[in-house]
């Protein structure tokens, strides 16, 4: 099974997944750096906080006392951490003159500028870049290299940039590669919670007759 299968598999089975959840490009930036080592709804949780105390925006998240920060982020876990992360990405962004000039910015400029904030790593950038930014980037996480790996699409040690490099050739024949990238990424998301977990649940596969772990090849 190549990769354009494997999205039409997963788009019919689940739809549309209407990713990312944000009100703001600003809001999936802080969601993007939140979601390191926590499920979303924590994630909803903290971002819920920061709402209720008017601080969902890059000056007053600058400005806030780490204390106070890293309470409103404590759903998130790892709060202290990801309260400096979450101010130092701020600072920056600020620094750079916030969304509008960093859209001025090519799809590699801005990722590279992305990859040198501390605590940005490559997936975080990704998903800024993709989801918030509108650009040709695959994101690849957990579920993702689980997934193609289960599937033979990978070997299953590939680097980050390797793993990506395979996808995005692997779609480069799609139109509108940015939302056809934004929703295999929800729908292999989706695919994984639901049945391809660390320990799968495939009798509620729906692609699991494509899938050598099973026993039967595509």
């Amino acid at each position: 099974m190549r990769l354009r299968q494997l999205y039409d598999r997963l788009y019919k089975a689940y739809g549309p997944q209407h990713w990312w959840p944000a009100d703001s490009p600003f809001e999936v930036m802080v969601g993007a750096v939140l979601t390191q080592n926590t499920a979303w709804s924590n994630v909803e949780k903290a971002i819920t906080n920061l709402k209720a105390h008017h601080h969902l925006d890059a000056a007053a998240i600058a400005k806030a006392t780490h204390t106070q920060l890293a309470h409103w982020l404590k759903p998130s876990g790892y709060f202290n951490i990801k309260a400096k992360r979450l101010q130092n990405f701020c600072r920056w962004y600020l620094a750079q003159g916030g969304y509008d000039k960093l859209n001025l910015l090519d799809t590699l400029a801005l990722r590279k500028a992305l990859l040198g904030v501390n605590g940005i790593g490559p997936e975080t950038a990704d998903d800024i870049v993709l989801y918030a930014f509108h650009r040709q980037v695959f994101v690849i996480d957990a579920y993702t290299r689980r997934l193609l790996t289960r599937l033979g699409l990978s070997e299953g040690d590939e680097s980050y940039e390797e793993l990506r490099a395979i996808c995005e050739k692997g779609l480069a024949r799609m139109d509108d590669k940015v939302a056809v990238f934004n929703e295999f990424h929800a729908l292999i998301v989706m695919h994984a919670k639901m049945a391809c977990r660390k320990k799968p649940l495939c009798a509620l596969c729906t692609i699991a007759h494509h899938c050598p772990r099973i026993g039967v090849g595509a």
